[in-house]
């Protein structure tokens, strides 16, 4: 075989195993017999082989689980807490370094930072306080994980509170106490709902008491008037009229005995009435006499 075949084989070869192609999601470290030597970016990269080394660190969101733990709240009561952590390693140089130099295994040390923190949290707290105040537990978590876990070259994404579960018997008997306030809060409310409306029927019947007073009101005042009215005209109309009424008081009681008056064409019944005045009528059985 021709030896420069051989070369130029063996050659090929060692580029090709030297070859290393770097994901957009991943960042790279070179290390060259054991020691740092350059960072490698998303793309294509060349290692020599047997004495560099490359590892591949993933800068995506990721997410580890606190695990399970039971934890004594302030009121010596134990309650069952979980909670899931999510982070992602910087993509600067920088930071990639840091996340292998600066922490042996990162995802193990940030689930046990954060079962430790969790403790510490929740033993100041009773667990109905714990239980009403998950947001200030997350954001107490968070805040510690971050101030924790600086020099790691890794961000906290957010801390989620997965679950804070009493023991049996203390859950059945907050779902007694919870379900008592409840029905309590519906009593008092049917009855609220009940007052207010009688309350409201109470002045319905007020209102419609007002608008039969009112109209009463109105109609005598109307009668009033009317009667006001009349009177001034009795005075307007009839004063120093006295014998015209007399004549015609005279003219009434003579028809109800079934008098007999001729009356004159052309003559005024006023006129006929006044000359009859004080004359007795002519009764039926005078007439047939």
């Amino acid at each position: 075989m021709n030896p420069i075949g051989i070369i130029i084989a063996i050659l090929l070869f060692i580029f090709l195993i030297g070859i290393r192609i770097v994901r957009p999601t991943h960042r790279g470290l070179i290390e060259r017999l054991g020691k740092y030597h350059h960072f490698a970016g998303p793309g294509f990269h060349w290692v020599i082989p047997v004495i560099d080394k490359m590892y591949l660190i993933n800068t995506t969101e990721q997410m580890v689980d606190a695990e399970p733990q039971e934890i004594i709240t302030n009121d010596n009561l134990n309650a069952r807490v979980d909670a899931q952590v999510y982070f992602k390693v910087k993509n600067d140089e920088d930071s990639v370094k840091a996340s292998q130099y600066n922490v042996n295994n990162y995802q193990w040390q940030i689930v046990n930072l954060a079962r430790t923190t969790l403790r510490n949290i929740i033993g100041t707290l009773t667990l109905k306080s714990a239980n009403s105040e998950r947001g200030k537990i997350n954001a107490e978590l968070h805040r510690t994980l971050c101030n924790e876990t600086s020099t790691w070259g890794i961000e906290i994404v957010r801390t989620e509170l997965k679950e804070i579960d009493p023991p049996k018997d203390v859950q059945e008997t907050m779902n007694k106490v919870v379900k008592a306030e409840n029905e309590k809060i519906a009593a008092v409310d049917f009855a609220t709902a009940t007052e207010t409306a009688a309350d409201g029927q109470k002045r319905a019947k007020i209102k419609e008491a007002e608008g039969v007073k009112q109209s009463k009101i109105l109609q005598a005042e109307g009668e009033a008037e009317a009667i006001r009215l009349v009177n001034e005209a009795a005075d307007k109309f009839f004063v120093g009229n006295a014998q015209i009424l007399r004549k015609l008081e005279a003219l009434e009681n003579s028809l109800k005995n079934n008098a007999k008056i001729v009356v004159p064409a052309g003559t005024e019944l006023v006129n006929v009435v006044g000359e009859m005045a004080g004359v007795l009528p002519i009764t039926r059985k005078q007439k047939d006499e």
